[in-house]
């Protein structure tokens, strides 16, 4: 079992004034009621999955709750939607009652909460496990910040230096992100029991309950061929520009469909749209979106794809990578991609309050000054300073040029 950045931050919130409604989402299989069984041992357990006894809850009154279940942890929830205003009352009604609510349909959960719990529920997200993570054995191991996160807090750039390859925790660490970039960092497929071709046929079944269960919730589609064959074609594109009249081409579907099939894959967890960066008006930006699945596991399960990963795979499993351990830590940041009109590009660029960290991210096991020139004089175009110039690859060596750092993905990422 590995231990997950969100337990500290659970219990803490949900230990505070602001935390007694706390709902807990992500993607299914991610560990959610796992962790909060974890971190709220004394908490009464309900899943509202099944439908039998399910009228049963719904039944009982906000005084009922209160009087049977003053501290619980209620899974599914988005299964019985009428039941958030009777948290609502209790939560009105009784100040030491304290909920725990889980979800794995984004869409049909929070669109509630919204509606009924707003102002009095505290909103986390749990991902697929980060690299650091997968690096501990137990609950009880401490989870290390990563030398990225550590530098979007304020870290200099010299906790970059080193050897890596002299480091007795790299070893690992590359193990770990090469079983990532094959497989993904679903809790199921990091446990190291399975064998290989039983890890790939859970993706394979992970992807059809996906289909049948979130989706069908999500969109109410009676026919799911075109979501499927959306949802492969995106996969195919992920480390690409958004093209929606390419997307709804290739997937037979029309553009208004596609967006809305973009929509459910976001909701689900499944893929984000990296926005571009286009603030400076003096320069002509592309503004279109990229897409990056958040699990190269699932995403290339859909391909049917084993084997080393192209490029553009190797860019999406380094952004999600970098985007969930942001997330985890509750960081502020935000996430873009940078192209101009003349082909300049940069894979991702982290806004923090005080500036950027740009990372161009090459899949290449050796790497040039050549391929970081699209880092170079950066800051002429950016409207905040350039904290930190990054090419990110699978190039052991960590290298300097002027004001940019080569580093290996697992170095950074550890």
């Amino acid at each position: 079992m590995k231990n997950r950045l969100l337990l500290q931050r659970i219990q803490q919130k949900a230990s505070s004034r602001f935390g007694r409604i706390t709902v807990l989402t992500g993607a299914r299989q991610t560990g959610k009621t796992t962790l909060v069984k974890k971190a709220f041992p004394e908490h009464a357990y309900i899943s509202l999955d099944d439908p039998i006894t399910r009228p049963e809850y719904g039944s009982l009154s906000a005084a009922q709750w209160q009087e049977r279940y003053p501290e619980v942890i209620l899974d599914e929830v988005q299964k019985l939607p009428s039941l958030v205003d009777t948290v609502k009352a209790s939560f009105d009604l009784f100040p030491q009652t304290r909920y725990i609510l889980l979800g794995s349909s984004q869409i049909l959960l929070l669109n509630r909460v919204r509606e009924s719990l707003a102002g009095r529920a505290a909103l986390l997200e749990l991902y697929p496990l980060t690299l650091p993570e997968r690096l501990t054995g137990s609950w009880d191991d401490t989870i290390l910040p990563s030398k990225l996160i550590r530098l979007m807090q304020g870290e200099k750039r010299t906790i970059l230096d080193g050897i890596p390859k002299g480091d007795p925790d790299y070893s690992h660490a590359t193990h770990e992100f090469k079983d990532y970039l094959e497989l993904g960092s679903m809790p199921a497929i990091v446990d190291e029991e399975p064998a290989l071709e039983e890890k790939r046929e859970w993706l394979t079944d992970y992807i059809r309950t996906y289909l049948l269960r979130d989706v069908r919730d999500l969109s109410n589609l009676r026919e799911l061929e075109p979501f499927i064959r959306a949802q492969k074609t995106l996969a195919g594109l992920t480390g690409q520009i958004l093209n929606i009249t390419q997307l709804a081409r290739y997937s037979g579907v029309s553009a208004p469909t596609a967006k809305r099939f973009i929509n459910y894959l976001e909701l689900s967890y499944q893929a984000i749209q990296l926005p571009p960066w286009f603030r400076n008006i003096k320069k002509r930006l592309v503004k279109s979106p990229k897409v990056h699945f958040l699990d190269p596991g699932i995403q290339r399960s859909l391909l049917g794809r084993t084997g080393q990963l192209t490029g553009n795979e190797f860019e999406s499993a380094v952004v999600a990578e970098i985007i969930k351990q942001a997330r985890s830590h509750g960081l502020s940041a935000s996430f873009f991609h940078l192209r101009t009109a003349d082909g300049r590009e940069v894979d991702l660029l982290i806004e923090l309050e005080n500036g950027y960290i740009a990372l161009e991210i090459k899949t290449s096991a050796r790497v040039a000054s050549s391929d970081a020139r699209h880092l170079v004089h950066l800051e002429s175009i950016l409207d905040k300073p350039l904290l930190h110039a990054l090419l990110v690859s699978n190039d052991h060596q960590v290298q300097h040029w002027d004001s940019i750092t080569a580093v290996p993905a697992p170095w950074l990422l550890s």
